[in-house]
């Protein structure tokens, strides 16, 4: 049952083709039936990152079961490079968080780091 929150400082005129988008993503992403996966896009004007109000995300995972933190390098990518493609964020204006692993993981260069 893997939940996305996406909050970003990037206003969507239709979210909602976004929304079906990133569903499939997710699902194919974490190798899970669609039908279980729930994904929300939350904008937030006033969203900062790095000291500046340019485009940035924070994504936090939640998920039942077993995510694998060795296929995280996998996982960071496919999602920063959507978000990239999708709306212009940068890797290296965004956090993935996993409760689960109780880790933030930052991608920036092709290289993801934890903190």
């Amino acid at each position: 049952m893997p939940s996305l929150e996406l909050k970003t400082n990037v206003p969507l005129s239709d979210p909602k083709i976004f929304l079906l988008e990133f569903s499939t993503l997710a699902a194919k992403t974490l190798n899970r039936p669609e039908v279980y996966i729930s994904v929300s896009y939350n904008y937030h004007e006033n969203l900062t990152f790095n000291g500046s109000f340019d485009p940035a995300f924070l994504l936090t995972i939640t998920i039942l079961g077993d995510m694998k933190p060795e296929l995280n390098e996998g996982y960071s990518k496919a999602f920063f490079s959507f978000f990239e493609s999708k709306l212009g964020i940068p890797g290296d204006r965004g956090y993935m968080y996993v409760p689960c692993w109780n880790l933030y993981v930052h991608y920036a260069d092709g290289t993801a780091s934890h903190s």
